[in-house]
């Protein structure tokens, strides 16, 4: 009876019902036997099967009380109108051998519909798969500028102070607290700044900003106020930029660091400033700040020496090492997810880092029984808990 059209278009869908036990083939010879002629010789039923315009016809039917009862498929490869034409003479078929029968078309199926609907379906799979799998566009550039910046990023003298390629050759050069502010700028093109890094003011930097013009960028709250101080009586300070009130260098856009160093204002203003908003604080009645000199770091820090080392190693990765009571690593992760880090994970009690202790991080730790902190520098942090020691890596290095 032929075969399936290699690309059948689409499928012919039919009840059938005799009033009589019949076989199948009497059912297909009475299809092809009373529309035998009906349409005219390009679309007889046999000859277009023959050609494979009409594929194999399948007839499934019962027996229900005396009668035969099923459907019938008939697969086309012809147009709209010709598997039109097609159904409609099926339904003109009103006996099978000498029963009665009854024969209607159900519908038409457009077999490239369902592929279509198929592929789409399919299609959504596969984005959706690619969506998960492939790193967003912003993601991409985060990743190419981490790299570029890592690979200007260099090291001035002794000290190994992060700095700018051009640190050496410009006439200004922009001084910042740490590693961190310098990755920072040079993401946003400023080749020409270096890094203090820690408490005690390098040498080669002294040297360096005896013969430059200086621009000092500190942070946006007291921590950077009070590196300012000791900055600007430490060596030659032309400038000092501040980030917004509340913000770290590290963490600005370009914008905004081009905003603070526009409005950088000369050291001696600066001074001056200072001095009136203390001023203004005492007429408000609030007693001013005092600040007390720093305990002399521990001569015998109860840490291990295994840790020390990893102190040493840590400086300039933006890393940290999560350890339980024993002082074993738990866990490593990248700085900016530390404070996610504590929340999701048990048994901590010692955290050493390469980043600024801020408050958030200290009401993290606190919260869940850390029992010390380790930071590369100290932010602007308010309280401490009775139940958390927070310490430098200058008290280890």
């Amino acid at each position: 009876m032929g075969g399936l059209p290699v690309n059948a278009k689409y499928v012919i869908h039919a009840r059938i019902e005799v009033d009589g036990i019949v076989d199948k083939s009497d059912i297909i010879g009475a299809l092809f036997g009373q529309t035998e002629g009906l349409l005219g010789a390009e679309l007889d039923l046999r000859e277009l099967q023959n050609n494979g315009r009409i594929g194999r016809i399948e007839v499934n039917v019962g027996k229900s009380d005396g009668k035969m009862k099923g459907v019938i498929k008939v697969p086309s490869n012809l147009g709209r109108v010709e598997t039109a034409l097609i159904a409609a003479a099926l339904e003109t078929v009103d006996r099978v051998g000498p029963y009665p029968a009854k024969i209607e078309v159900v519908r038409i199926e457009d077999v490239r519909a369902e592929k279509r609907k198929r592929i789409v379906e399919r299609a959504k799979e596969l984005l959706q798969r690619m969506e998960e799998e492939v790193p967003e566009t912003k993601e991409l550039v985060d990743e190419i500028m981490e790299s570029l910046k890592v690979a200007e990023l260099v090291y001035y003298g002794p000290e190994k102070l992060p700095a700018g390629p051009e640190v050496e050759q410009a006439d200004t050069i922009i001084i910042v607290e740490g590693r961190a502010d310098v990755v920072n700028l040079l993401k946003h093109g400023y080749k020409n700044v270096i890094a203090l890094e820690g408490a005690t003011i390098p040498k080669s930097l002294v040297e360096l900003a005896s013969r430059k013009k200086t621009i000092l960028f500190v942070d946006g709250d007291r921590g950077g106020e009070l590196i300012a101080r000791n900055v600007l009586n430490a060596m030659k300070i032309d400038y000092v930029a501040r980030a917004p009130p509340g913000r770290e260098v590290e963490e600005l856009t370009g914008k905004e660091i081009a905003k603070a160093l526009k409005n950088k204002v000369e050291a001696k203003e600066f001074l001056e400033q200072l001095k009136a908003a203390a001023r203004v604080t005492e007429e408000a009645g609030v007693p001013t700040e005092k600040v007390e000199a720093a305990p002399p770091p521990p001569t015998a820090p109860q840490v291990p020496q295994h840790v020390v080392d990893e102190i040493k190693g840590l400086r300039g990765t933006l890393e940290a090492v999560l350890y339980d009571q024993e002082w074993k690593p738990i866990k490593r992760v990248a700085v900016r997810d530390l404070v996610n880090a504590l929340e999701g994970t048990e048994g901590v009690t010692y955290v050493v880092f390469d980043g600024v202790v801020t408050q958030r991080l200290v009401d993290a730790a606190s919260s869940k029984s850390v029992k010390m902190l380790i930071g590369a520098r100290m932010g602007d942090v308010v309280r401490l808990p009775d139940n958390l020691d927070v310490k430098l890596f200058d008290d280890f290095i």
